[in-house]
């Protein structure tokens, strides 16, 4: 596929000299920041709390946004305590930070986001998530009582995979459990609302943190980390907190003023995916759950036969250059049904030459 570089914000559709595109790429899954009303909220907030702020949340002159915020959003996500960051990223490596030293053992998903993964260990990229959960659940029943930090993500959004943990709670048993989880591509998407799956997994036994990136589904250059008073306490005690400059006060200020535009967003995205999924399921070439916004394309040619009727897709190697290429279908709360029904009809076309 051809390199589209662009001036503009990037929304549903575009246009490179008199050629229209369709865009189903990106992470922007609920497409707030293509919502009219939204940016109207958005922009009062920043008039009340300007571009930036870079003081750290240590200072004594503080704004109150912050810690509204996170007690907002760890209410809402059924957790005790947030701590809000300039970015996912950011918010991972305090979380591990935090949590690591204090384990024994370290079990890593294969699909294991980079933010929530101790530089000194890498996962076995040769299993996949179920047989790495089996593996877990042998190590677990041969081993004594020991401290264990399990990591992995929410979802593989390469390869359109939702995870479930239910089955941590068996080793949470006989073993001091921590579970750590990325939720970066499932806020807005999955769980209940737009706050993520930690509500799903809450256990007694199980010392539960989620952390992840606001920036895709919710639309905020922020991150945060959700867990029990004490842990995050604990985390926001650690200079990586203390010395960073938190994310934009004015977008957590709208975020919190436009529940009701996210809300709907969320259910539209949501009912989006399963419609295409539904139409979808007789092609071979297209795989993908019906819970989630991003299908994967099995057919190498379909990106470029998709482009030339004015649909463009994510397709490009990954993590690394020399990586092979990822070519995925990403719906957006920025479509609409139209849309929709011209990338559904686009591919009914292709699979019939």
């Amino acid at each position: 596929m051809k390199i589209f570089q662009l001036k503009h914000r990037i929304g549903p559709a575009f246009q490179v000299g008199k050629k229209d595109y369709l865009f189903f790429s990106g992470t922007s899954y609920l497409g707030m920041d293509q919502d009219p009303h939204y940016e109207a909220v958005l922009f009062d907030c920043i008039r009340q709390y300007g571009f930036n702020h870079g003081l750290s949340r240590v200072n004594n002159l503080r704004l109150k946004v912050f810690d509204e915020f996170e007690v907002f959003f760890a209410k809402k996500a059924k957790a005790e305590a947030a701590a809000v960051m300039s970015s996912g990223y950011l918010a991972g490596i305090t979380a591990w930070q935090w949590l690591y030293p204090q384990s024994d053992l370290c079990w890593i998903a294969p699909d294991t986001h980079p933010a929530i993964l101790p530089l000194d260990l890498k996962p076995d990229y040769q299993l996949n998530f179920t047989k790495w959960k089996n593996h877990c659940l042998n190590q677990a029943d041969a081993l004594s009582s020991r401290k264990i930090l399990i990591l992995g993500n929410a979802v593989d959004p390469l390869k359109a995979e939702i995870h479930s943990y239910e089955w941590v709670k068996e080793i949470a048993k006989k073993h001091e459990v921590t579970l750590l989880i990325d939720d970066s591509h499932a806020f807005g998407v999955l769980g209940k609302g737009v706050f993520g799956t930690y509500s799903q997994w809450i256990d007694p036994q199980i010392n539960l943190v989620v952390s992840g990136s606001l920036g895709k589904g919710l639309a905020m250059p922020a991150g945060i980390i959700l867990g029990k008073k004490e842990v995050i306490e604990g985390m926001k005690s650690q200079t990586v907190f203390t010395g960073a400059s938190p994310g934009s006060p004015a977008n957590l200020q709208a975020f919190m003023e436009t529940q009701d535009m996210y809300q709907a967003q969320s259910k539209k995205i949501r009912d989006f995916s399963s419609i295409f999924s539904q139409e979808t399921q007789s092609f071979s070439s297209v795989t993908g759950s019906g819970q989630f916004p991003v299908f994967i394309l099995n057919d190498d040619s379909l990106p470029d036969r998709l482009e030339q009727s004015g649909i463009i897709v994510s397709s490009f190697p990954y993590p690394k250059p020399e990586s092979p290429k990822i070519s995925r279908i990403v719906l957006s709360g920025f479509h609409t049904l139209g849309d929709l029904m011209v990338l559904i009809e686009s591919l009914y076309q292709l699979s019939e030459k």
